[in-house]
């Protein structure tokens, strides 16, 4: 009687790591790395330049006091009160939405036109593909009712 052998830990890991998702994620984490670079030196080098022309880089120093007074040294500690640091969380959220936008214009709109005008164009050679096979079906209907036709005609004679 021989034992069913269970697959061990090595050859899971193997299974695991053969599989296609795991291999596009690797790559996937790599581009969004590498893409990273591209959208932090586009927001660092055009957008908040434009946005401090308009007000002010760096948001961080505008707060508000929930509990007066409100004392912060120079290395950010508080010494006294509880300030409410809401230029940080706005600094921070006009860089995300930025950086989407970014994202959005520059990378995933232009990938959807050109899926869009590729599924157009297939959807286009098999349109032309169903019309030619349309038209083969008719033509093979025309001779197969012919050949039915002479065949009647023959034994009418």
């Amino acid at each position: 009687m021989s034992e069913k052998k269970e697959p061990g830990v090595w050859q899971g890991f193997k299974a695991f790591l053969m599989r296609g998702n795991v291999v596009d994620l690797a790559v996937a984490v790599v581009i969004g790395a590498a893409f990273t670079n591209i959208v932090n030196s586009v927001v660092k080098g055009l957008i908040n330049p434009l946005v401090g022309a308009i007000g002010t880089k760096n948001l961080d120093s505008y707060s508000s006091c929930l509990k007066s007074p409100c004392v912060v040294a120079k290395d950010g500690t508080v010494t006294s009160g509880i300030p409410i640091m809401w230029g940080s969380v706005l600094g921070a959220t006009l860089s995300f939405v930025i950086t989407a936008a970014v994202v959005y214009f520059l990378m995933v709109l232009p990938m959807a036109k050109y899926l869009a005008r590729q599924a157009n164009r297939k959807a286009a050679r098999e349109g032309t593909k169903e019309v030619v096979e349309v038209s083969e079906l008719e033509v093979l209907k025309e001779i197969r009712d012919a050949l039915v036709a002479q065949r009647g005609a023959g034994h009418n004679e």
